[in-house]
């Protein structure tokens, strides 16, 4: 009995389900087709079922064909310099060595000024900047240290100003030519 009551019940869901209006507009099958959450569709970092994963984690998964369909396709990848910057200085600061850090992030530059205590020489502290902002940036950047602290004030001087100041290009170069009379880390 209780074997012919649970399949009357199965039998009525399934009928149920059946007898549900299917119909959609276009509309809403291009919604549902741009839809990052639905399965077909390209798997996005929001999507993690478990939150400590997704802060862990970041995953996206596309084919061609949603990518072509993507209207979002073809927007521009900008970087955060300012974050750069950020991350570059307090991955430095992590070194017991650094006291004071100033970092910009240009383009394709980056320049870093530090104070340092005695724990390294002035070679390895210079390594220790650079392959720090390189675990960070693009492989095409110029990335330039000193330990010259004066330099400090130069970095934090041209952020203040306008990159459409007429001495912007000219103060940049005057920054690193005088960078450049530090050590540079060892080229690997």
């Amino acid at each position: 009995m209780k074997y012919v009551l649970s399949s009357f019940l199965v039998l009525l869901i399934a009928l149920t389900a059946c007898t549900t209006d299917n119909t959609t507009t276009e509309q809403e099958k291009i919604a549902d087709e741009l839809d990052p959450t639905r399965d077909e569709g390209p798997v996005r970092d929001t999507e993690f079922k478990d939150p400590e994963a997704k802060s862990r984690l970041g995953y996206v998964n596309y084919t061609k064909e949603q990518f072509d369909r993507d209207p979002e396709k073809d927007r521009v990848v900008t970087m955060d310099r300012s974050e750069m910057a950020d991350i570059i200085a307090r991955l430095i600061l992590r070194h017991e060595a650094f006291d004071e850090i100033a970092t910009l992030v240009t383009g394709d530059e980056v320049l870093i000024a530090y104070e340092k205590n005695e724990m390294l020489d002035e070679n390895e502290a210079a390594d220790v900047a650079k392959k720090s902002a390189a675990s960070v940036m693009p492989r095409y950047f110029d990335i330039y240290v000193s330990d010259n602290n004066v330099l400090i004030r130069d970095i934090e001087s041209l952020h203040n100003s306008t990159t459409t100041d007429s001495d912007y290009e000219n103060t940049i170069k005057s920054i690193i030519n005088e960078m450049k009379k530090s050590p540079q880390g060892t080229d690997e």
